[in-house]
């Protein structure tokens, strides 16, 4: 295991930066998420440490040492790719031996190191095969092993499930954290989906624009984003954000409930929801609509469990009500987090 940290790190692209002055540092065995949208400098950051490309400046250190001008090979680290990139004419087993003969580590240590990891991810009975006779999870598993025979300090890796179908990555994701859980390894895993993150990081850093904008736990970034991007960006559907007095207030979804289900208290922002449209989804409703009273403009949605039977209808206006502890205030020029509002308003 090693912790890994950025200090001031650069990586610029014709004068654009990818990666903006980051700086971050992990915890010793931990799992970091970088989260953030196509274009945001997650790949450009997991490339800079692996030492796939050379910052402009700043510098990058695992396990104590200084390895900004070092090679990928010298750093100590297992990268596992989108595309997991085994090739296709060797089989499992000597897909998995490849980076111990590219690292000339004698033979006589190869099959036990196979062995070993293919226990691990359970995949003995498949290190005859060929790629091609391989589902996508056992294709994953087989870049695990492929990755950990080398014995790494970290793991970096870039979208490794993306190339999956929904229901195989639920159950992709929990190997994935069991693995990590059991190997111990200090573990930088790049993703632009929520749910990976939420589902997999100890801690998740989330990115816009090649700088970091928060970093914190799951329930931490989820219950407390430090910016309306980060409020806008996680979540399904994400946090609602409307102009008011000055400020922008956001609240999450399921904290806009009907006045009738929870009652009234004097812990409360009520207001009238104006409902436009409900999306029944099984498990949940969908109430979209407005609060002319305090944003006319702002888009605003109710989720409302299956199990709250208060009637929802298009085209009426019913009282709903946020609980104020609930309620997250930003400025509305940068939009970052500023104090919370103490007054209690019912529109």
């Amino acid at each position: 295991m090693a912790i890994v940290e950025v200090r001031d790190l650069r990586k610029e692209f014709g004068g654009t930066a990818a990666v903006d002055g980051i700086n971050l540092v992990t915890e010793e065995g931990e799992y970091l998420v970088l989260l953030g949208p196509s274009g945001c400098g997650k790949t450009t950051l997991l490339r800079l440490l692996a030492g796939l490309e050379r910052p402009t400046g700043g510098d990058v250190v695992i396990g104590g040492e200084v390895v900004t001008d070092l090679p990928p090979r010298a750093r100590k680290i297992a990268m596992v790719f989108q595309s997991y990139a085994l090739y296709p004419h060797k089989t499992v087993r000597k897909n998995i031996v490849f980076p111990l003969a590219a690292a000339h580590v004698p033979k006589s240590e190869w099959a036990a190191k196979v062995e070993w990891a293919a226990g691990i991810l359970g995949i003995q009975r498949l290190l005859d095969r060929r790629p091609r006779e391989l589902s996508g999870g056992e294709r994953q598993r087989v870049a695990l092993a492929r990755a950990m025979v080398r014995e790494p300090q970290v793991f970096l890796f870039d979208e490794p499930l993306s190339n999956l179908d929904a229901k195989l990555r639920t159950s992709a994701r929990d190997e994935l954290k069991e693995f990590q859980r059991r190997v111990g390894i200090t573990t930088v895993y790049v993703t632009h989906d929520q749910v990976e993150a939420m589902g997999l990081g100890d801690r998740i850093a989330v990115l816009n624009a090649g700088q970091i904008q928060q970093i914190g736990t799951p329930e931490e970034i989820y219950s407390n984003p430090a910016t309306t991007f980060v409020a806008t960006f996680v979540g399904a559907p994400p946090m609602n954000i409307i102009r008011t007095d000055g400020k922008l207030v956001g609240f999450r979804p399921e904290n806009l409930l009907p006045l009738e289900a929870v009652g009234s208290r004097d812990d409360q922002l009520v207001c009238d929801f104006e409902i436009s449209r409900v999306e029944n989804l099984g498990s949940d409703r969908y109430v979209y609509g407005s609060i002319p009273a305090l944003d006319p403009e702002a888009k605003v949605i109710a989720k409302l469990p299956s199990t709250l039977t208060v009637v929802a209808r298009p085209d009426t206006r019913e009282k709903y009500a946020v609980e104020l502890d609930k309620l997250r205030y930003f400025d509305p020029d940068t939009g970052e987090r500023v104090a919370p509002d103490q007054r209690t308003r019912t529109p």
